[in-house]
């Protein structure tokens, strides 16, 4: 029953914060989540169950402060079409392109740029704010993927991300998965949780569950991806933590 799924939960919030101060906390939120599932009963589907339980953990993943992060992009890693603002958190696509000096970190075959965080353990979140883009790519990359030449992004590459393009959303999985959204995500979350080897997305609009990798290998150091495929893309913007 969904009473014993939500028992477990609440046992592994004791596991993942054992002061119990903090479990009650962070519980608050969940539990006015679970009263809005009461519809939901033995004979619900896999997927009302699905969804009725992402709802809890997003609530906690949304509600920490502790993963939450401020992203910077880093300007070494920029292909030269992109260009970044001032403050490093908004990422556009110009022409003609930049005259950059070359850098063994830079991208030179796909239209990429990396955050500045460097991770190698632990939990971390962030939000990007993609409005109106019409075609681009988010996720996470291992720190030392291929940057010259032609490269797919796929978890055997080491990117772990999704797509949107010509309208329609992919999970970067090889082969790509065709993801259904009721609503157009305008900010997107990313959750990285490297010891489960879990990266998460959500339409951080109406907190609907957009496509999980999980219990993927992860080793070495993983960083934020940002992709904007053409200059009538607009821009991509880090939402800053408060």
């Amino acid at each position: 029953s969904l009473n014993f799924f939500l028992y477990l939960f609440i046992l592994s919030l004791f596991f993942y914060f054992p002061k119990s101060f903090t479990v009650l906390f962070f519980l608050d939120l969940p539990l006015c989540q679970w009263d809005r599932m009461q519809k939901y009963n033995k004979n619900d589907s896999v997927e009302e169950i699905d969804k009725a339980f992402s709802i809890l953990f997003f609530a906690v993943w949304r509600e920490t402060p502790l993963y939450a992060v401020n992203l910077t992009l880093d300007a070494a890693t920029a292909h030269p079409a992109l260009f970044l603002s001032e403050e490093k958190r908004r990422v556009t696509w110009k022409e003609p392109f930049q005259d950059l000096r070359s850098c063994s970190q830079r991208f030179v075959s796909l239209p990429c740029v990396l955050g500045q965080l460097r991770v190698g353990s632990g939990r971390y979140f962030w939000e990007v704010e993609v409005g109106d883009v019409h075609s681009w790519d988010l996720g996470v990359c291992r720190d030392n993927v291929t940057r010259n030449g032609r490269v797919t992004i796929s978890p055997q590459n080491g990117f772990w991300a999704i797509r949107l393009h010509d309208g329609e959303y992919w999970g970067l999985t090889s082969p790509e998965t065709y993801l259904t959204l009721k609503e157009k995500p305008c900010r997107v979350g990313i959750f990285l949780d490297y010891e489960a080897g879990d990266v998460s997305f959500y339409n951080m609009v109406d907190e609907s569950h957009i496509f999980t990798f999980s219990k993927q290998t992860f080793y070495g150091i993983l960083r934020p991806l940002f992709k904007i495929e053409s200059s009538d893309s607009g821009s991509l913007t880090i939402v800053q933590v408060e």
